[in-house]
């Protein structure tokens, strides 16, 4: 029996199992959610286990468990380290779901519900890959599986369990399936990834809220002064303005430009698809440019005074934002929120006061294009899709693909399945059906590419 026929007659049970797991809020970052975390973690081993993976350990760190699991076929062979993430974003703000977060519903062919793509549905993927081969064939090499519940908080202690687990974690190549492909008739493997710095800024002034018609006009409103500090982290050309900020930035060769222009972007569609007039890229790049190979700096969240129903006549104690940066080699993110520090503190107004806390950040990285492990993924998606995969970056972060680097000496494929349009972190998260069964059909052809060619 083939994988694909396998896949046919056991397609409604694959989903049915990846429902049950989308049912576990696991949300990482709000520590109500700490059994429900813990819940998925149990969910993912005895998944593996069920598999047959051995040496299934669920390892707890100073928050939340990194659950392993291996398959070890001889150690002869190449080995293959399969990572992602059972916690996901939390599912705010509720009113604008269709159906609730937590209740998986397929509609339109595509599965509803927060951590369908990001990375549950993704990841899960690896899991039903191992039983179609069993029951198909044979594993052609080893694999060893690592699923972490902090990734949706910057992965604070995952750095601690690699660095002491490297002998267990030993292997030739990182899998990844938490990215995105062009289109499911453009598939593409995402070959760079930007870093990121996320920073809280809190504004204060006077000691206590005060009423804005005894003190109006006297004392300086911490909201007003963080807006204005805000709207100078940016020029009129979409430039971010912090000193030294662009210093590291590696720019793009033309013939690189060049081959990053392969992928099909409609800059009227991707427009109309926001509902947006018009986009603001940094000038002298293209918005598909901007998305990719240029850093980026966005405010997540503003907030202060009385936001309540009704009036309030307050002139507020502070003010606060969240503030996201995206990298591109060779920044650093330490150097980065250094440099926003300095900035934001040097540019406030000596009638307040500026705190900047680095809430979590990451590396950017680059994955070679010309390495057997990418050639074996291509290989993979051409023998499933019917044509080549293109190259592509993603805007988005991952640190690990830079951790595991540094901390294991080896690369990452970044093998994804869903599309941009997923609506990750966003309400009505989604992930196609045939791209999860398509990704389950697509992975175990890696392995056989893989293990051929090494």
């Amino acid at each position: 029996m083939k994988i694909n026929e396998y896949l046919k007659q056991h397609e409604q049970k694959f989903i049915d199992e990846l429902f049950a797991f989308l049912r576990i809020p696991s949300v990482s970052t709000n520590e109500a959610h700490n059994d429900d975390t813990r819940a998925a973690a149990t969910f993912v081993a005895d998944a593996l286990t069920a598999v047959d993976a051995t040496n299934v350990q669920i390892f707890e760190t100073a928050l939340h468990p990194v659950v392993y699991g291996d398959i070890i076929v001889d150690p002869a062979k190449p080995t293959v380290l399969v990572y992602g993430h059972y916690d996901v974003q939390p599912p705010d703000p509720l009113d604008l779901w269709h159906t609730g977060p937590f209740e998986p519903e397929i509609r339109n062919g595509n599965i509803y519900a927060r951590g369908a793509c990001d990375d549950k549905g993704q990841m899960y993927m690896h899991i039903k890959a191992i039983e179609a081969m069993r029951a198909t064939g044979d594993i052609p090499v080893n694999i060893k599986f690592l699923f972490e519940g902090e990734e949706e908080m910057g992965s604070p202690n995952l750095e601690t369990f690699v660095r002491t687990h490297k002998e267990l974690l030993a292997a030739d190549v990182v899998l990844i399936s938490d990215t995105s492909m062009i289109a499911n008739d453009i598939p593409s493997i995402t070959a760079g990834l930007r870093g990121l710095s996320y920073i809280d800024v809190v504004v204060t002034g006077p000691n206590r809220d005060l009423h804005s018609g005894v003190y109006g006009g006297a004392v300086h409103n911490p909201i007003q002064v963080l807006a204005d500090m805000i709207s100078q982290l940016k020029d009129d050309k979409n430039r971010i303005t912090i000193p030294g900020f662009y210093d590291d930035v590696v720019e793009l060769h033309a013939e690189e430009r060049m081959m990053l222009q392969r992928v099909p972007f409609d800059a009227a569609a991707y427009a109309k698809d926001l509902s947006v007039a018009a986009l603001a890229p940094e000038e002298g790049y293209s918005a598909f440019e901007a998305t990719r190979i240029r850093p980026s700096l966005d405010i997540n969240g503003i907030w202060g005074g009385y936001t309540e129903a009704g009036a309030k006549t307050v002139l507020p104690s502070l003010a606060s934002a969240k503030i996201s940066m995206r990298l591109v080699p060779n920044q650093s993110s330490k150097k980065v929120t250094e440099q926003i520090t300095t900035y934001l503190q040097s540019i406030a107004p000596p009638s307040v006061s500026v705190e900047v806390h680095y809430h979590h950040g990451g590396e950017p990285c680059v994955v070679p294009t010309n390495s057997l492990e990418y050639r074996a993924a291509a290989k993979a998606i051409k023998q499933t899709f019917g044509v080549e995969p293109i190259p592509d970056r993603c805007g988005g972060s991952i640190p690990i693909v830079a951790l595991f680097q540094a901390q294991l000496g080896i690369d990452s494929i970044l093998m994804g399945f869903g599309l941009d349009s997923d609506n990750i972190h966003s309400p009505n998260e989604k992930f196609g059906v045939w791209n999860y069964l398509k990704g389950i059909e697509t992975i175990p052809w890696f392995y056989t590419y893989y293990g051929e060619m090494k």
